[in-house]
């Protein structure tokens, strides 16, 4: 067996804070996450992860350190997640974030989980970090072993300093002085008897709150304390192997009424994003713009981190060709790395939470046959991440599914619309467009709408007002080029009434 002992990543730590001052800048300093959450970080490396003493995370990694590339290289990854989930530096491939210098951070390694934990106090006293082999491990000092802590002076008024000294003193005597339990923690860090560790385990539902070291009394200084929470929310979903969709940062009001008028104890913030993910600095930016459009109700002394709602995240596979070797990317695929810059939906998201949802918006395809109703916009946030709509649905036939617009029609359709249609002269019943238009295609009859037509007909002039019955042509001449025309067809007449017969009316829809 292997491990690996590091120290907890929060304990005593205070992050820095902005350039805030008074109750802002106490408050920037970070929140401890409570609980088991902070080795959370450490079961993407293996599922045996313990915290001990309430100062220390073990790793046994004897049984995945082959998947990591070896025992130096999976000591290398643990220590930079380490000073990530540390805020040291930041996590690699996350984008936007100004990490600082990493530093190495004290460690040890051992056979056993408690040579590991020694060796660790050993390099926070100032020794180097090292794993060791063979007799070494018997010059450790007593005080490493936290069982022996309280018999220390006394072991020391006789002589004995050292594991290995300790283990040579007659065994009856020591057990009738010191105890059995004393023997026992002894054999378990030489390896001489099996170890019990409370392995950590991560909940099937995050979430965490967390006491402010001082009052929030803006919203950067809220979003400074929740640094640490989404840092062990990206830990859980690591893990999980799942990418957040929602989540909700609420916070407890210190206060519950001001100049006599009362609020409420609590106030939420909720922030989803299209695709699933574990980049925490979108995620801290889309906070950040939704907190900057929001006005805190009073001092907030506690928060809550909930994740709402998550997908699987599948990793892709590693490319087996060097960087820079896919002939400057074109030939694409899944393994190529990912492009430089902002994705797409992340810029949109950001957008909708600086500008509102409503200034920013998508197109979205409609099921409906009229053409100025086959494509609406929506306001983007709501639009990103949702499955394309099919135009006219799927029909069963036979246990197979066919596709009701899947037809050479299809394919006639202009690029370009017309807002409102342009109604045509008629000439010897041929519509006219800078001359007289040759039809080369058609009709196409459209009867769609009636489910809004209402008590009037269908205006052509404003289209998408009631019932449409038009039939299409592509038209073409030499001057207007090629051209998508209507004529209108008028609907029959209630109860067999006789109208007046007038001619048709053509209209411009569409340009090629």
């Amino acid at each position: 067996m292997h491990w690996i002992a590091l120290p907890l990543p929060w304990r005593d730590e205070p992050a820095a804070s902005p350039a805030n001052t008074g109750a802002g800048a106490a408050a920037g300093r970070g929140v401890d996450v409570p609980g088991p959450a902070v080795g959370w970080w450490a079961l993407r490396f293996t599922p045996r992860v313990a915290l001990v003493d309430g100062d220390t995370v073990l790793l046994e990694v004897s049984s995945t350190e082959r998947l990591w590339g070896g025992r130096g290289a999976l000591l290398a990854l643990v220590l930079q997640a380490w000073a990530a989930a540390a805020g040291e530096v930041a996590e690699p491939g996350a984008t936007g974030e100004v990490g600082a210098t990493p530093q190495q951070p004290p460690w040890g390694c051992g056979p056993t989980a408690l040579v590991a934990q020694a060796w660790l106090r050993m390099a926070l006293a100032g020794h180097a970090p090292r794993g060791p082999q063979g007799p070494e491990v018997h010059t450790l000092p007593l005080h490493t072993l936290t069982a022996l802590r309280p018999h220390v002076a006394s072991l020391e008024r006789m002589g004995c300093r050292t594991w290995g000294a300790l283990r040579a003193l007659p065994r009856a005597g020591l057990a009738r002085r010191l105890g059995a339990g004393v023997l026992q923690v002894l054999d378990q860090a030489l390896g001489d008897a099996p170890e019990a560790h409370a392995w950590l385990e991560l909940p099937e539902q995050f979430t965490l709150t967390a006491e402010l070291p001082a009052l929030a009394i803006s919203a950067d200084a809220l979003l400074w304390s929740a640094h640490r929470c989404l840092t062990a929310l990206q830990s859980w979903l690591q893990a999980r192997q799942q990418g957040a969709l929602a989540l909700e940062l609420a916070w407890r009001h210190d206060l519950r009424r001001i100049d006599g008028v009362v609020i409420a104890p609590t106030q939420a913030l909720q922030v989803r994003t299209a695709q699933a993910t574990q980049d925490m600095a979108h995620l801290r930016r889309l906070l950040s713009e939704n907190l900057a459009r929001t006005t805190l109700a009073a001092p907030a002394n506690q928060i809550s981190l909930r994740l709402l709602e998550s997908a699987p995240l599948p990793h892709r596979s590693a490319s087996l060709l060097p960087p820079g070797s896919h002939g400057g990317g074109c030939l694409g695929g899944a393994d190529d790395p990912a492009p430089p810059g902002e994705a797409l939906h992340q810029l949109l998201e950001r957008l909708s939470a600086r500008l509102g949802p409503e200034q920013v918006q998508a197109p979205v395809l409609w099921a409906d046959h009229r053409p100025e109703h086959m494509q609406q916009w929506r306001p983007a946030a709501e639009v990103l991440g949702r499955p394309p709509v099919r135009r006219s649905g799927a029909a069963s036939t036979g246990g197979a599914e066919v596709m009701l617009d899947a037809s050479p029609d299809a394919l006639l359709l202009p690029p370009w619309l017309l807002n409102p249609p342009q109604r045509l002269a008629v000439q010897g019943n041929r519509p006219c467009h800078h001359g007289l238009l040759r039809l080369l295609a058609g009709p196409h009859r459209f009867e769609a709408g009636w489910w809004s037509a209402g008590n009037g007909e269908a205006d052509p002039a404003r289209p998408g007002t009631g019932l449409a019955l038009r039939d299409y042509f592509v038209a073409h001449n030499a001057v207007a080029g090629l051209v998508w025309v209507f004529r209108e067809r008028l609907a029959p007449l209630p109860d067999g009434a006789q109208g007046l017969a007038r001619p048709p009316r053509w209209f411009l829809h569409g340009v090629f």
